[in-house]
């Protein structure tokens, strides 16, 4: 039977019943592991970390490389399973360079596979797949994420209770020097990402090179998201895409924000849906929260106007970096130039980024006419796929604008 092979962010369904996911490794030594999660995106308990010294739970077992999940036995309260790849502790210094490969069997069904890209910034653990329940079945999606925190320090992203590590042991010496280098007080804005969200260190730490380099490190924001919750977004949000954006504008707020929370403001066809993401829940959290909002033609406007309430109401000293996702043209453009126009005054920066398949013109024509100038306003274009602009020219797109506009 021909074998299918899944790209970065695909998903495809599956039946519900047993299927098998064996993990190959080259050129080094490693252990497979799989975490139970609920809808919070953590564990229920300890338990719900299968590996080698608990090899069996709830219906998912892992012998060896291979991690079967009888998903007819998986408990009702389980939302998500997550397939793990993580380099042998004992071999000090070991790191993924090749992506490891997935292959996913189910009898009846076609076979598939997934392969990530190669991993190149010195990743010990690889998050390789993550099966999750989608309107009464099961879909598994390919992720490829890797992280270089162990998976010691995986686990405690997902809330498993880990017994500590030396600090400088999660931390790999090709980082270590980088994070000597770090002035005072993004340092501990990183202590706090490697102690909660282990998994976002290695983004945080190209976020605030971001900012040393360009002499902001001092500056604290009230960081906000507006995501764009179109019809034509879905695919973006089922291939993780979206989630991927929101935590790197997490990262970025972790050196920017000391309180590791970020407001997520979803413009879709209907009043728009405040909620947040934090260092200590952002797994899975787009895909969790974007369920409860209606797909429309999204309502930029009031969007905006829903985020600088927020802040008003807030009573924050600090500015506030409004990172607005937008994936096609507005339906209301003049609300939002009249928007753009009233906020100057209030300390509110606005930095449009767009990624997806629309047009996008009245986002970068918004400072192209002398007549039209917004000091508080600037656009960047992410590609159709931020996930594969490398992290140091992502956040220079992100705060550069934001940088000059504070120096004025």
């Amino acid at each position: 039977m021909q074998t299918t092979s899944l790209r970065k962010g695909e998903n495809t369904r599956l039946e519900t019943a047993s299927v098998v996911l064996a993990v190959s490794v080259h050129g080094l030594a490693a252990d497979v592991s799989a975490l139970l999660l609920g809808t919070d995106g953590n564990v229920r308990s300890d338990n719900d970390l299968v590996f080698y010294n608990h090899p069996a739970q709830d219906g998912v077992s892992i012998v060896g490389p291979v991690v079967t999940a009888d998903l007819v036995h998986v408990p009702a309260d389980v939302d998500r399973l997550v397939v793990v790849v993580s380099a042998d502790p004992l071999q000090p210094g070991a790191v993924f360079t090749r992506a490891p490969l997935l292959s996913i069997t189910q009898t009846g069904s076609p076979s598939r596979s997934f392969t990530a890209p190669d991993f190149t910034s010195g990743e010990t653990v690889v998050v390789l797949a993550e099966l999750y329940r989608r309107e009464g079945g099961w879909k598994i999606r390919a992720v490829g994420q890797g992280y270089a925190t162990g998976l010691a320090g995986l686990a405690t992203d997902y809330g498993v209770d880990v017994e500590s590590e030396p600090a400088e042991a999660a931390v790999p010496p090709s980082a270590q020097g980088h994070r000597n280098s770090i002035p005072a007080e993004p340092t501990v804005a990183l202590s706090k990402v490697e102690r909660v969200a282990p998994g976002l260190l290695s983004p945080a730490r190209q976020a605030n090179k971001a900012l040393v380099d360009r002499a902001i490190t001092n500056q604290r924001a009230a960081v906000y998201l507006i995501l764009d919750h179109d019809w034509h977004m879905e695919e973006l949000y089922e291939s993780f895409a979206v989630q991927a954006f929101a935590e790197r504008v997490l990262a970025l707020s972790a050196t920017l924000d000391d309180d590791g929370t970020v407001p997520v403001v979803f413009s879709s066809g209907r009043e728009p849906f405040l909620e947040e993401i934090r260092l200590d829940n952002y797994r899975g959290r787009i895909g969790q929260l974007h369920t409860q909002v209606d797909w429309g033609w999204g309502n930029v406007a009031d969007a905006m106007r829903r985020a600088v309430g927020h802040y008003q109401d807030s009573g924050a000293a600090d500015p506030a970096f409004v990172v607005v996702q937008v994936g096609d043209e507005p339906w209301d453009k003049a609300e939002v130039r009249s928007l753009l126009q009233n906020t100057a005054s209030l300390g509110v920066f606005w930095l449009f980024v767009g990624f997806g398949r629309g047009k996008l013109a009245f986002y970068k024509n918004l400072n192209a006419s002398a007549s039209a100038t917004f000091t508080n306003v600037a656009f960047y274009d992410a590609s159709k796929n931020p996930g594969s602009v490398p992290d140091e020219r992502f956040y220079a797109g992100l705060v550069d604008a934001f940088a000059t506009w504070l120096r004025h």
